[in-house]
C-alpha cells in the first residue's frame, strides 16, 4: 500500500463520460474521458504540471497561472486546469518559455510574502514545493516595497490559525467552504493589492459562520491556514488509516503521528463515506486519544466492590474467556452474548458476531444500530427482503428529488449533509417532513420546495396521504410495479391508500399539514425524476416506527424509485 501521506492530487475532479479522447502530452499518448482537464490527463500519465490554485477536490479556477502549457496550433499559454483535453491535441508542459513564465509568477508571489515563507511549518506545503519545482533561486524585486508581511494573524479559532501574511489569495479555502462544506463562510474582500480572505463580514473566524470543519485548512497550499496542533507538536513522521468513531457515517481518516502521539487527523481522500471531507468532531476533537483519563492498559476485578487491578493482555483475555466458560457451564449456552456499538466499524461488528456464533455457540448478538433502527430491520425486511438501506452515500449525487423525514442531517450527519447540500445547490428539489424547522430547510443557496410540518406521531398518516395522491392521480410507475412487485400485495395496498379516509383533506386536521402542501409534495416526488428518501430516528423511534418504514418502502416502490443510483430508502443512524 502506498504511504497515505503521499496521496496523488490530480489537480481537477474526475469526469465521467461515455466518450473518450486520445491526445499526446510531452510525447506520451493519453486516453481520458471527454471533459477531463489537460492537468488531470497529464497527472494520469504521471506528468506533473506545477499548480497552486488547483486541487482535485474543487472545480478548476485558473487563477495562479502556474499550470500554463503550450498546445500545437494554438496561440498563447492556456491554463491546463481549465482547458479540456481534445482528441488529437499535442501538448507540451515543459519548455524554456513555460519555465520562464512560471518563475516570473512565483517571483511575484514571493515578493509579497515574508522572507521566511519558504520555511514550512506544516507537511505538504505546496507553495514551498512549487518554489523548488520552478527552480526559483531569488527575488529580484526585494522585500522592501508594499507587502502583507505585517498582517495580523487570526488565532480566534481554537483549532487552526489564519495568517494573511502567507496567503496568496488562490481562493482554494473560499471554494472549499462553498463547494465541499456548503457553509459559504469565507469570501475574498477588497480588490487588487487589498484582496484578502475574509471570514463573514470581515469578522474573526470564531465570530463568523465558520463551522470548523477544516475544509479550508486542508485546501490551503501555504501555511496561511494551519492546525494549531502542528505548530505545537511539529510535523508528523508517519500516518495510520483509521475510521472516525463519533457517528454512524464512518469517515475515513489519516491519523498523522509522531511516534505514538497523534499530531493531527486528516480526512482520507479514498474514504468512501467522506471522500476527503470531515466535520469538526472528526477533524479536531481527537484529544481523547492522549487524555490523562484514558485507560491504556487492561484491568480486571472479580467483584464490583474490588479495586481494579492492572494486568497484562494475556491475563485479561484469559480471565474474560474463563468467566464466559464458567457462566455457560452454570447457566447454559444461551446465558451470554455480544452487543456492539453503532460506532464500531463493519469489520469490528463482524468479528463480534463471529465470536458469538463460533466461540459462544449461540446467536445472541446484536448492535445498538439495530436497536435504534429495529423498525428498519423489520420494515425493510418485510417489504424489500433485506433489512438495510438500499444506497451508498454517493448515490445522493444523482438524486433529483430528496425527501428527508424524521432526520436532521446537518446536525447529526454533517459530512453527508454537505454532499446532500451540494446536490441541492445543483438543482435537486427538497421535501422535508419534520415537526422541527431543521437547518437544511433554508441554508446558503438551499431552500426546500415543500416543508410538511406535521404533528409529532403522525408520520404514517402523512406518508399514506402522499401515497393516496400518487395512486388516485395516476402517478404510479405501473411498469416498475408490474415487473418488480407482488401483484396481490400491491393491489391490496392500492385499494387501502386510495380510500377517502387517507386523503390529504381527510387527514390534515390530524397531521396539521395543509392538504394542498401534501398534494404538491406527492406530485413532485412522483414526477420529479430520481427520488431518494432519507429517514432517521424521528421515524423509527415511535410505536408505529415499523409501519412508517413499510409505508416509505411502499412509496418508493409505487414510484419506481428503487434499483438504481439516485433513488432508494436510506436510513440514517
Amino acid at each position: 500500500m502506498l504511504d497515505p501521506l503521499n496521496e496523488i492530487d490530480y489537480g481537477t475532479p474526475e469526469r465521467v463520460a461515455q466518450r473518450e479522447v486520445t491526445l499526446e502530452i510531452d510525447g506520451v499518448e493519453v486516453t481520458v474521458p471527454e471533459g477531463t482537464s489537460l492537468m488531470r490527463a497529464a497527472a494520469l500519465a504521471e506528468i506533473n504540471v506545477p499548480k497552486l490554485c488547483a486541487t482535485d477536490s474543487l472545480e478548476p479556477f485558473g487563477s495562479c497561472r502556474l499550470c500554463l502549457v503550450e498546445i500545437d496550433g494554438r496561440k498563447g499559454y492556456p491554463a491546463s486546469c481549465t482547458t479540456p483535453a481534445e482528441a488529437g491535441m499535442k501538448v507540451r508542459t515543459q519548455t524554456p518559455k513555460l519555465g520562464e513564465l512560471r518563475k516570473g509568477v512565483m517571483e511575484l508571489y514571493l515578493s509579497d510574502l515574508p522572507s521566511d515563507c519558504g520555511i514550512a511549518q506544516g507537511p505538504g506545503n505546496e507553495f514551498q514545493d512549487m518554489v523548488v519545482a520552478t527552480g526559483l533561486q531569488g527575488v529580484r524585486y526585494g522585500f522592501k516595497g508594499a507587502n502583507h508581511a505585517q498582517a495580523t494573524k487570526d488565532e480566534s479559532n481554537p483549532y487552526f490559525t489564519y495568517d494573511p501574511a502567507q496567503c496568496i489569495v488562490c481562493n482554494r479555502c473560499v471554494r472549499a467552504c462553498e463547494e465541499t462544506q456548503g457553509t459559504f463562510a469565507l469570501t475574498i474582500s477588497g480588490r487588487g493589492f487589498e484582496s484578502r480572505v475574509s471570514a463573514g463580514q470581515n469578522e474573526s473566524f470564531m465570530d463568523s459562520e465558520c463551522v470548523s470543519c477544516g475544509a479550508c485548512v486542508a485546501a490551503c497550499p501555504t501555511d496561511s491556514l494551519l492546525e494549531k496542533s502542528l505548530i505545537e507538536l511539529g510535523a508528523p513522521e508517519h500516518s495510520v488509516i483509521t475510521t472516525c468513531g463519533y457517528c454512524g457515517v464512518g469517515c475515513a481518516f489519516k491519523a498523522e503521528m509522531k511516534g505514538s502521539e497523534v499530531v493531527r487527523m486528516v480526512p482520507w481522500k479514498d474514504g468512501k463515506a467522506n471522500e476527503g471531507h470531515a466535520c469538526v468532531k472528526g477533524r479536531f476533537a481527537w484529544g481523547y486519544t492522549s487524555h490523562k483519563d484514558r485507560i491504556t492498559t487492561p484491568m480486571i476485578r472479580k467483584r464490583i466492590t474490588d479495586p481494579w487491578q492492572v494486568v497484562s493482555w494475556d491475563e485479561a483475555i484469559a480471565y474474560a474467556a474463563s468467566e464466559f466458560k464458567r457462566l455457560q457451564a452454570k447457566y447454559g449456552r444461551d446465558s451470554i452474548g455480544g452487543l456492539t456499538s453503532s460506532r464500531c466499524t463493519n469489520e469490528e461488528a463482524y468479528l463480534v458476531q463471529k465470536m458469538v456464533r463460533a466461540a459462544f455457540g449461540n446467536n445472541n448478538v446484536d448492535t445498538c444500530a439495530r436497536v435504534c433502527h429495529s423498525p428498519t430491520g423489520y420494515g425493510l425486511g418485510a417489504t424489500l427482503g433485506e433489512s438495510a438501506g438500499t444506497q451508498t452515500f454517493k448515490s445522493v449525487e444523482q438524486a433529483d428529488v430528496i425527501m428527508i423525514i424524521g432526520a436532521n442531517p446537518t446536525d447529526a450527519h454533517p459530512v453527508f449533509a454537505s454532499r446532500m447540500k451540494r446536490r441541492l445547490r445543483e438543482g435537486a428539489k427538497l421535501i422535508v417532513v419534520d415537526p422541527r424547522r431543521i437547518d437544511i430547510i433554508k441554508s446558503p443557496h438551499v431552500q426546500t420546495s415543500h416543508y410538511l410540518q406535521l404533528k409529532p406521531g403522525t408520520n404514517v398518516a402523512v406518508v399514506t396521504a402522499l401515497a393516496h395522491v400518487i395512486v388516485t392521480e395516476g402517478l404510479v410507475d405501473e411498469a416498475f410495479v408490474a415487473q418488480r412487485c407482488e401483484e396481490k400485495s400491491f393491489t391490496d395496498w392500492r385499494e387501502f391508500v386510495a380510500r377517502e379516509a387517507n386523503s390529504p383533506e381527510a387527514t390534515q386536521a390530524e397531521t396539521g399539514v395543509p392538504a394542498a402542501q401534501v398534494r404538491s409534495a406527492a406530485r413532485l416526488f412522483a414526477t420529479g425524476g430520481n427520488g431518494a428518501i432519507y429517514y432517521g430516528l424521528g421515524v423509527t423511534e415511535h410505536s408505529q416506527g415499523s409501519t412508517a418504514v413499510i409505508a416509505l418502502a411502499n412509496l418508493a416502490m409505487a414510484t419506481g424509485n428503487l434499483g438504481r443510483e439516485g433513488v432508494g430508502l436510506n436510513p440514517l443512524r
